[in-house]
């Protein structure tokens, strides 16, 4: 099960007096949780094509829809959160549902499985709902330093990202305490940012995501706001 669906059904059980059913309404209509969670769009998978509809971040190549050839992919990403397609100079997101779909199609291809960069997770860290202590700071600021993203960067990229998060993961009641990533990022800051703020947004943080110690190529700290 998807951990989004975990969240959510978490947050049902947790309301059962029809004052906080109440509340709780009030609360995700003022933030206007329809916004904030817009989903990745739907995917099919075939024996030779991988179809997304209604993708919701613009300008990625998958909005609003795209069909895809295996010849179009260049790596695929299958062992955390949702899945990841590696197009261009882009990443897809795909429900983790697919997982098992996936897989088969990038053995079947013989598509490159690339290991999960956990450069977003690191980032958004502070904004879970749990405690984020000195050791876990220290730790996370050596790990993004190793793919070539310093404290300098670590500091503005929170700052810009940081009030949106907490509107994201707590004023909707989300409150998730395991794992923030590249797609809780793109779907709180596309609330927050205009089509082009976001556009540049976008692209900045599919850097961030692609940044490693092999390839620290990407100049993430260009046009931050």
């Amino acid at each position: 099960m998807d951990w989004h669906m975990l969240s959510f059904l978490k947050n049902l059980f947790q309301t059962n007096t029809d004052e906080g059913f109440t509340k709780t309404q009030m609360t995700l209509e003022r933030v206007g949780i329809k916004n904030y969670f817009c989903g990745i769009g739907q995917c099919r998978i075939d024996k030779n094509e991988i179809e997304i509809k209604g993708y919701p971040f613009k300008p990625s190549l998958a909005y609003p829809s795209v069909c895809l050839s295996p010849q179009d992919i260049q790596a695929v990403t299958v062992d955390f959160g949702p899945c990841e397609l590696y197009v261009k100079n882009d990443i897809l997101l795909v429900s983790a549902e697919k997982r098992k779909l996936l897989t088969d199609f990038a053995e079947r291809h013989h598509i490159l499985r690339v290991p999960h960069n956990f450069n977003w997770e690191w980032l958004l860290e502070p904004y879970l709902d749990t405690e984020f202590t000195k050791e876990n700071e220290i730790l996370l600021a050596q790990r993004l330093a190793e793919n070539g993203i310093n404290q300098v960067a670590v500091v503005a990229i929170r700052k810009e990202v940081g009030k949106e998060m907490y509107k994201y993961n707590f004023d909707t009641m989300l409150w998730e305490w395991c794992s923030l990533g590249l797609r809780d990022v793109l779907s709180a800051m596309r609330v927050k940012y205009g089509k082009e703020k976001f556009r540049d947004f976008y692209w900045r943080a599919i850097a961030i995501a692609k940044r490693t110690q092999a390839d620290p190529r990407h100049d993430v700290m260009a046009s931050v706001s």
